[in-house]
C-alpha cells in the first residue's frame, strides 16, 4: 500500500496545513486564494482568478499534475452576483483543457480583498 505524501507550500512560511497530499496517483490541493508572491491581491475579480490559477499550477506542479489532469474543481466565491464575470476568466483560463466537474458556491467574510477561493483535486500526470 502507497503512503500519503505531503508538500509544504514552497515559500516556506509556517501554516497549519500543507499544499497538497498525494495518495494513489490522486493530488488533493489546499485552497488557493487570490495573492501574489508579493503579497498583494488584484482588485479585479478576473485578475484574481489568473493568480488563483497561477497558485494552483504551482502547488500541481510540485505534486506531479498539471490544470489538464484536474478532476474536480471547487470554487468559493464572496458573491454570486459576479459569476458570470467568474466564469468568463475561468474559461479563458482553462480553455486549452478539458472542463472538469465544477461546484461554485457563496460564502462570506473573506479577508482583505480577496473574492475567490479554488481547490482541487487532480491525478498525477502519467509520465
Amino acid at each position: 500500500m502507497s503512503e500519503v505524501q505531503r508538500r509544504w507550500h514552497e515559500d516556506g512560511k509556517p501554516r497549519p496545513y500543507t499544499a497538497t497530499a498525494t495518495f494513489g496517483g490522486v493530488v488533493w490541493a489546499c485552497g488557493q486564494v487570490p495573492t501574489m508572491e508579493d503579497g498583494s491581491t488584484p482588485q479585479a475579480l478576473g485578475d484574481q482568478v489568473d493568480v488563483v490559477f497561477d497558485n494552483l499550477e504551482k502547488v500541481l506542479a510540485d505534486a506531479g499534475a498539471d490544470l489538464s489532469t484536474i478532476l474536480k474543481i471547487t470554487v468559493f466565491l464572496a458573491n454570486l452576483d459576479e459569476f458570470d464575470e467568474f466564469n468568463a476568466a475561468y474559461l479563458n483560463r482553462l480553455r486549452e483543457v478539458t472542463l472538469p466537474p465544477r461546484t461554485t458556491v457563496e460564502v462570506a467574510r473573506f479577508r482583505g480583498a480577496k473574492r475567490i477561493e479554488m481547490d482541487v483535486v487532480a491525478a498525477v500526470a502519467a509520465t
